[in-house]
Parts: C-alpha cells; sequence; structure tokens
C-alpha cells in the first residue's frame, strides 16, 4: 500500500518532527515507494529524475537505521553516499542537516577544491554520515586516510551521470572498498540503457526496483511554451525583454557551451541586467560564491552550462530559460526540473532559431505533448517558421542514398574454403601425380 503521509512510514519521531519543520507532510511518488524497502534493508534500485524528492528517500531511511542501531562508542562513517559533482555533495548534506537536525548524528563532506586541513577533522573525530565526490574520497582511501570498513550502506546518487562523466571503475574501487557493508542504494535519472543496468547487476543484490516518472502531475506545475527567434541578437533581445518581466523573480538560463556562458553575461550585463554564472572550469570557492549570491538574493540571474547546473538546488527559482536547446529530452527535463520544487509552481521557456526545430519535436514527442509557441508583439520574428513536417520526411535524394547504401551491404556469401588458397600457387596436376 502506499503511504500517504510520512506518519505511515515508521519513521523515528525526530526525523518526522525535521519534515514538519521542513513543511513536509505527504511523501512524493519515489519516497513512498523507496523507504519501506530501504528500511528493510534490502538494495534499491531507483529511477528518480531531479525534482521527485529522490535526495529524501535515501536519507531518511539511512538516518533510520543510524537511530534504530546507535552504536556504543564513536568511529569512522556508517554512510557514505557518493554524488558525481562538489555542488550535489553538499546539497545532500546540507539536506541531511536539516532532517538530522533533532538528532545527535554527524554529517560530513569530502570533495575536490577544499583543502586537506580542512577534511583532517573527518579523520579524527566521530562521523555518521559522509557525502563524497569520487575523486577526493579515491584519494583519501589510498593513502588509507578513509576507513571504509564501517560503513554499512553505499548510497550512489545520479548514477547514470556518474557513468556520463566516466567514473564507472572509480565507483566500482569504492564499492569493493566497502565490501563489508550490508545494504547499496542506487539512484539514476533513468534506468534505460545496458550501461546503468550492467553496473547495478555488478554492485547491488537482488535489488528492489523504483521507478518516479516526474510524474505528470508535477510536470503540469511547470507552465512549458517557447518563442521563435530570426538569430542569436533576436534571441538575445527576446530573454533580455522577458527577464526584465515582472513575473519573473528568480531564473536560471542554460547554454550549451562555456564560451557562450561568457558571451551571454556581458550582453545581459550591457542590458542593464545583474547576472552571475556557473561553467564547469571554475574554482570551487568561485562555484560556491555564485550558488550563494543566487540563494540570497543578491543576484537573481544565472547563466549555466548543463555539466555546471547538475544536481543544482536553489529555492524559488521562478523560470528556467532554455537559451540554447539541449542536445537529449532527458537534458531538457533535468534542466527544467530546476523550477517548479517543493509543490510551488514555475514556468520553463525555450528560445528557438529555426536550426533547433528538430530538437523542439523531439522533446514535444518525449513529453508526449508539443510545447505552445509565444510571440512578444514588439519582438516578432520576421523569419517563416518551418513546416511542421519537415523533421520527418526524408528527401528523395536521402531515400536513394539510403537504398543504395541497403544494396551495398547485401553482400554474396563467401564460403571459407573458395577463399583459403587465393593466393597460393599450385602445382600443375602431372606434378601433384608423380
Amino acid at each position: 500500500m502506499t503511504a500517504t503521509n510520512f506518519s505511515e512510514l515508521e519513521l523515528d519521531d525526530r526525523l518526522l518532527d525535521a519534515l514538519r519543520d521542513k513543511g513536509y507532510t505527504r511523501p512524493t511518488a519515489i519516497q513512498s515507494s523507496a523507504i519501506p524497502p530501504a528500511l528493510e534493508g534490502r538494495d534499491v534500485l531507483g529511477s528518480a529524475p531531479t525534482g521527485t524528492g529522490k535526495t529524501a528517500a535515501f536519507l531518511l531511511p539511512a538516518l533510520q537505521h543510524l537511530l534504530d542501531f546507535p552504536r556504543k562508542k564513536s568511529g569512522p562513517p556508517r554512510i557514505l553516499i557518493v554524488t558525481p559533482t562538489r555542488e550535489l555533495a553538499m546539497q545532500v548534506a546540507d539536506q541531511a542537516r536539516e532532517l538530522a537536525a533533532h538528532t545527535e548524528l554527524d554529517i560530513a563532506t569530502i570533495t575536490g577544491g577544499v583543502a586537506y586541513m580542512n577534511h583532517a577533522e573527518i579523520f579524527s573525530e566521530n562521523q555518521d554520515v559522509v557525502v563524497a565526490t569520487t575523486g577526493r574520497l579515491l584519494q583519501y582511501i589510498k593513502e588509507e586516510n578513509f576507513d571504509c570498513r564501517a560503513v554499512e550502506t553505499l548510497i550512489l546518487d545520479e548514477a547514470d551521470r556518474m557513468l556520463d562523466m566516466g567514473f564507472a571503475q572509480d565507483i566500482e574501487t569504492i564499492a569493493a572498498e566497502t565490501r563489508w557493508r550490508k545494504q547499496t542504494l542506487l539512484f539514476s535519472a533513468t534506468l534505460e540503457g545496458e550501461a546503468i543496468n550492467d553496473f547495478a547487476e555488478r554492485l547491488l543484490q537482488d535489488p528492489v526496483k523504483v521507478e518516479a516518472d516526474p510524474s505528470r502531475r508535477e510536470r503540469k506545475k511547470i507552465l512549458q511554451w517557447y518563442y521563435r527567434a530570426d538569430n542569436l541578437e533576436h534571441k538575445t533581445a527576446l530573454l533580455c525583454h522577458l527577464l526584465k518581466q515582472p513575473e519573473v523573480t528568480k531564473s536560471v538560463i542554460f547554454v550549451r557551451k562555456r564560451e557562450r556562458v561568457h558571451e551571454l553575461v556581458v550582453w545581459l550585463r550591457e542590458a542593464g541586467i545583474n547576472t552571475c554564472y556557473l561553467e564547469g572550469e571554475m574554482v570551487q570557492a568561485k562555484r560556491n560564491e555564485a550558488v550563494n549570491r543566487m540563494s540570497d538574493g543578491r543576484v537573481n540571474v544565472l547563466v549555466a552550462t548543463d555539466v555546471a547546473a547538475r544536481g543544482l538546488d536553489i529555492l524559488d527559482i521562478s523560470h528556467v530559460f532554455n537559451f540554447d536547446l539541449p542536445r537529449t529530452a532527458d537534458t531538457y527535463l533535468h534542466r527544467i526540473g530546476r523550477t517548479g520544487r517543493a509543490g510551488r509552481k514555475g514556468t520553463a521557456i525555450s528560445l528557438v532559431e529555426s536550426h533547433d526545430h528538430l530538437l523542439l519535436g523531439k522533446i514535444g514527442r518525449y513529453l508526449d505533448e508539443p510545447l505552445k509557441i509565444r510571440v512578444i508583439d514588439e519582438l516578432k520574428p520576421t523569419s517563416k517558421a518551418p513546416s511542421a513536417n519537415f523533421a520527418r520526411k526524408p528527401s528523395k535524394k536521402a531515400l536513394e542514398k539510403k537504398k543504395e547504401a541497403k544494396q551495398e551491404k547485401k553482400k554474396i556469401k563467401v564460403r571459407h574454403r573458395d577463399t583459403k588458397n587465393i593466393g597460393k600457387r599450385r602445382k600443375p596436376k602431372e606434378q601433384e601425380e608423380s
């Protein structure tokens, strides 16, 4: 039976108090599916896109386990959570601290970009939960500064992202080092594809599979539409106009490349729009500063690449702008999930040039509903929109090429015995007989 209230999940009163402090009473789909088997000690393989309450789905059972089985004396971490990025590690740790606010549990982070001395206390003091990124954690494991033997639960957050970033081997090493663990929880935005399933098969034992769609109900909280743009200049003018609207209180603008981040920040600042940015090559202190400036309201516009914004969780984002459309529909969903969080409403706006219409169609088919177009009277596009079915009908030339390629592929079967003597001189028959 699906739980409709957190009190039905047999959680400790101290955790329920923390949930009430945050204003949460009803579990999300992923929480009501994942928490019961995780509380029973089962391995869990969860598919949960951002914005579905996934973090609490693994934190609550982990914290409950620590409260159910308190240790008699202090020691190394019992819960190890691995994330693909520093920002996500810090956000998960912050949420863990909020949920553990009424307990005595200790939560720490181990990430790159932080001086070794700042991590020294993790090795000398009692820690119950450690949230880490792979690189720095592996360094400490190799230096024998991090004791894996006490880890009882290993949690892998955004496992698909870790595979995309080439961390598969690192994760397997961490899993091998924590081989005494009793439980593994693996969460991914999607469970499609062989890579993630092979990965899960090696790391999990008889897992309970739980999936939470970014439910239609959740998605309906995010209004989605697009504006057609003639070119880059027109697209920038549209963005500046939209950012100046009173309902746009806090926004994230997504671009595809690092170079575009810096260009766009300059253009927006020239238009009088105070902007901060996030991109993959930034040092950690600058990344933290950008997120803090957005969080405390000093700046209300953030320009970011997908890599930099992975796991970004800033409260009260009213609008997400796709200045550049993403290459995949999955990434589109991840982007728009920055708004409409924790039960609030949000808006996602895409700025679309003619070459983006293929991607626009792909996103519409993935969502099972096409994005609606809007127009600003004083910024109407002058170019003609591509026809609705231009992307679907291949040209005659393309069809002919396809046909030719097919015919070339049809090979005549050649037997091995017919080829094995090719190139060898055969003896004349007379010689063979003599």
